[in-house]
């Protein structure tokens, strides 16, 4: 046994324990107190660096819930007020099918229907033009100066086309590749085309009017969709002073025009895939603007058929809306679970094992009290060299 007073080896031994010890005690008290198995950097570099991007996902996830759901609002609203517009062509409808019934309606009660269908219309194109979300108008395609709705919505955490949503409230939801086939006859119209003839044929069958007098153009269009015939695969209506004679049938078609009054011309035009010609929520755009009237016996019956076409044209454009909703419901259950699961793998590598850091720091609490009272043991260990120095 060697008795040194210069170096006290037994007590720097003690104070490098009693140092690691208070340490570790100290580092499992921060965690035990924050709940974070990662306090800094240097406590898991590299677990540090996974967790940042999981935590930049999962808050980037539960913003896109948001703009999801934002989405649904938006489809919601449109929805809401196509609904109104739905049950106002109901009603125009209605109107129609009882000014059509001429054998009891006079010229006093249609003019009486005409007023409350015309003010309809007016509703139609108010709906359409006013209906908006966030300042954002979702309806005004198809009227005047209006453009189509188109939004974009973030519903994921990066920088993708998948992380995207476009929702288009334009001609689109309509469900059509085409329109029906149409041709005009344009030249001067008067009285002079008494005893004229205006012929339509549809894929090479067709019928032929003979006009009688006619007063205008609108008398024209009148005598026209009062041909039984006629009516049966056509529609004429005034457009701005030109005669527009459009199919009804849903089938590819050639139409044909001809006239056998001087000056006026006409062709043949061809359509694609046809259906509905609605191209707006409004009552032009769909079809039942101010050129349909419940004013008369023939025009409420042609009436009818317009609305039918506009009624099946917005049922369409709402299941579309539908459709978009659905899906984004579907993305916010999606989004919901994936913040789910990667907040548990952010957990798995941040959070403190509180149970397992209260062992670590019961250990460390109680080898520090001990390296405590052996550094003061060692401390007192060269005492016994003043024994020998008294001789």
């Amino acid at each position: 046994m060697s008795l040194r007073i210069n170096s006290n080896i037994a007590a720097m031994n003690a104070y490098r324990n009693l140092s690691v010890n208070d340490k570790q005690m100290q580092g499992s008290l921060e965690k035990l107190s924050s709940g974070l198995r990662i306090n800094r950097a240097a406590d898991d570099a590299a677990g540090l660096s996974i967790a940042q991007g999981l935590q930049s996902q999962i808050g980037g996830l539960k913003v896109a819930t948001r703009n999801a759901q934002d989405g649904v609002n938006v489809v919601q609203t449109a929805d809401g007020a196509l609904n109104e517009s739905a049950e106002i062509l109901q009603r125009m409808r209605d109107l129609a099918v009882q000014a059509a019934n001429g054998g009891s309606q006079d010229t006093n009660a249609q003019a009486a229907a005409q007023t409350e269908f015309g003010q309809l219309q007016s509703e139609l194109d108010r709906i359409a033009k006013t209906t908006s979300f966030g300042g954002q108008k979702l309806l005004s395609v198809g009227t005047p100066g209006g453009t189509a709705y188109e939004g974009t919505f973030q519903v994921g955490a990066n920088n993708t086309m998948d992380d995207r949503i476009d929702v288009k409230l334009d001609a689109s939801v309509f469900g059509t590749t085409g329109t029906k086939a149409s041709n005009t006859v344009t030249g001067t119209f008067s009285n002079a085309l008494d005893g004229e003839t205006i012929s339509a044929t549809l894929n090479g069958t067709g019928a032929t009017v003979k006009l009688s007098n006619p007063a205008d153009l609108d008398d024209v269009v009148s005598q026209l969709n009062g041909n039984e015939g006629f009516r049966s695969s056509f529609v004429a209506t005034n457009e701005s002073g030109t005669l527009k004679i459009a199919s009804k049938v849903a089938a590819d078609e050639t139409i044909s025009v001809t006239s056998s009054a001087a000056g006026l011309t006409a062709g043949t035009a061809t359509a694609g895939v046809s259906g509905s010609t609605a191209t707006g929520f409004d009552s032009a755009g769909l079809g039942v603007g101010s050129t349909v009237k419940v004013d008369s016996t023939v025009n409420a019956q042609n009436a009818i058929t317009s609305l039918d076409n506009a009624i099946k044209s917005l049922s369409t454009a709402r299941a579309q809306l539908g459709a978009y909703q659905n899906r984004f419901e579907h993305t916010i259950n999606n989004i919901n679970v994936q913040v789910e699961n990667l907040s548990a793998s952010k957990s798995a590598i941040t959070d403190t094992d509180m149970a397992n850091e209260m062992v670590k720091f019961t250990r460390s609490q109680i080898l520090s009290q001990a390296g405590t009272a052996m550094l003061a043991q060692a401390n007192q260990a060269p005492q016994s060299v003043l024994q020998l120095l008294r001789g």
